[in-house]
């Protein structure tokens, strides 16, 4: 039996046809649920804060890194009071801190009175111990600012007190110490690469699989989830689109964030592994999110499970051999290691395994039942 050639022109016609359909019909819940983000004040509160910490990060990191490193804050210089026996050790290293002002005492006697009237910020009382360890007594303010600023900056003057100990007492070691170089990082750099852009970019991760999550769940409790599986979508398009609409949020985010930390000097060396990299944590995060959502009987408890789940993968992270923030730190500041561009392959690997693992349980779901 032949078939016409016009018969088969036809079938190829209606398959086209029915193909942009669905394909319409999912960008048309996608567009839907980004529509609907409007009217959640706490996920439009979330965006509008993590923009202005992009936007004015310049301005904004000045005051963060002073609760990261207090000592990158100059402030009023704080006079110090050495005294004790073997002072001198601490008056250079002292001395090279822009902060302090030593002032040196005879009578430690002296140093405490003049510290319980306020003209000095802490006593520093040197003493060499009998097998020639260097002992120093501290006495400071029990709390405040000003105390916190004094004890990192005491911090690094021990530290270089230490180190100078050591290389003094390198003759009596059996052999010598290994030469360590003085350098001295800037703590905006610091900040910025490994607690600000990681923090911009986990963020919309995490907030795009609670969105999804709540997505489904609404649309189960309202009963308009049976409403969008019309002709000719089905129960797995219908998630499909859910899922692009919510783990596209992230790396769109991450891209405005990088645009605006770039306009503020923060110089990103590889943007686009690191917009690859969040889309593969959303796609993980979301997937996950949903097939929460899949199974649990109401919000709470499915945000609750979320939660759970988002607290066992950064459990997991911390047993990798880099931590995901290290990593985008290191793509960010252009420091990757083979071992970096090997976990963002990894991670891509990952994301599509969670994908196929959610396809698989929506499968077995009977979508009428929910």
């Amino acid at each position: 039996m032949s078939r016409e050639p016009g018969s088969t022109a036809t079938v190829s016609a209606n398959e086209d046809a029915n193909a942009n359909t669905t394909l319409n019909a999912r960008l048309a819940i996608v567009v839907r649920e980004w529509r609907s983000l409007r009217s959640e004040k706490t996920i439009v509160l979330a965006l509008a804060i993590q923009l202005v910490i992009a936007g004015f990060s310049g301005f904004l990191v000045v005051g963060l890194v002073s609760m990261y490193d207090p000592s990158a804050v100059d402030g009023q210089e704080m006079t110090v009071a050495l005294t004790g026996d073997d002072r001198d050790a601490l008056l250079e290293a002292v001395g090279e801190r822009d902060a302090i002002e030593p002032r040196l005492y005879d009578d430690p006697a002296d140093a405490r009175v003049d510290f319980s009237q306020r003209r000095v910020a802490a006593v520093l009382e040197t003493n060499r111990l009998e097998d020639g360890t260097l002992a120093v007594i501290v006495t400071a303010p029990d709390e405040g600012i000003g105390t916190t600023l004094l004890i990192a900056e005491l911090q690094e003057t021990f530290q270089a007190v230490e180190f100078n100990e050591r290389q003094a007492n390198a003759d009596r070691l059996e052999s010598p110490p290994l030469p360590v170089p003085s350098t001295s990082g800037n703590p905006y750099i610091g900040f910025t690469y490994t607690i600000l852009i990681p923090l911009l970019l986990f963020l919309p991760v995490f907030i795009s699989g609670s969105i999804a999550v709540d997505s489904l769940i609404e649309e189960r409790q309202r009963g308009t989830l049976e409403l969008l599986q019309v002709a000719p979508l089905s129960f797995v398009d219908v998630i499909d689109a859910k899922l692009v609409a919510t783990a596209t949020l992230a790396p769109l985010q991450a891209l405005a964030w990088l645009l605006l930390l770039a306009v503020n000097g923060t110089a990103i060396v590889h943007a686009a592994p690191l917009i690859v990299l969040v889309s593969a944590f959303a796609l993980l995060i979301v997937a996950l999110g949903l097939g929460v959502a899949l199974y649990a009987p109401d919000r709470q408890q499915a945000q609750l499970l979320y939660s759970a789940g988002i607290v066992g993968l950064l459990v997991v992270t911390t047993l990798l051999p880099e931590h995901p923030a290290n990593t985008i730190a290191k793509l960010a500041i252009g420091s990757a290691t083979t071992t970096t561009w090997l976990l963002l392959a990894s991670y891509g690997i990952v994301a599509l395994g969670a994908y196929f693992c959610l396809r698989l349980g929506v499968d077995r779901v009977d979508a009428t039942a929910l």
